[in-house]
């Protein structure tokens, strides 16, 4: 079956975010006042650079498998989309940031259209 082109599209947001989470993560201040991923995960002493490269990586390995409409890759979206959707919605009532704001509408975007064409990814997985 032919790939959908919002799938398309998302692995190409996805696979820029985790390239600039990598580049981001050799050059992240750790003396920046700013709210890191780390501690938006809830893991606040855990190394920064080490919680980006991890993000970056699953991401990676998610975009691999949505982009070839893998199952895994599927359900990974989706759960990746309800944490970052629930993330970004807690920072949002929290810190009333437009950032978090457009996060959350971008989760819930990506949640709604891959649930619209999950069609795509179970007949992949039929032949």
């Amino acid at each position: 079956m032919k790939r959908p082109l919002g799938v398309s599209l998302i692995c190409y947001f996805y696979f820029f975010g985790a390239i600039l989470l990598l580049f981001t993560s050799v050059f992240y201040d750790a003396n920046a006042n700013e709210i890191g991923i780390a501690e938006r995960f809830g893991v606040p002493n855990a190394p920064e650079q080490l919680v980006r490269v991890l993000v970056a990586g699953l991401s990676l390995v998610m975009v691999y498998g949505y982009r070839n409409l893998k199952k895994w890759g599927f359900w990974l979206m989706i759960l990746y989309s309800i944490l970052f959707g629930m993330i970004s919605l807690s920072l949002a009532t929290t810190h009333s940031q437009q950032p978090y704001i457009g996060n959350m509408i971008w989760s819930i975007i990506v949640l709604i259209y891959s649930i619209y064409v999950k069609d795509a990814f179970l007949k992949q997985n039929d032949q």
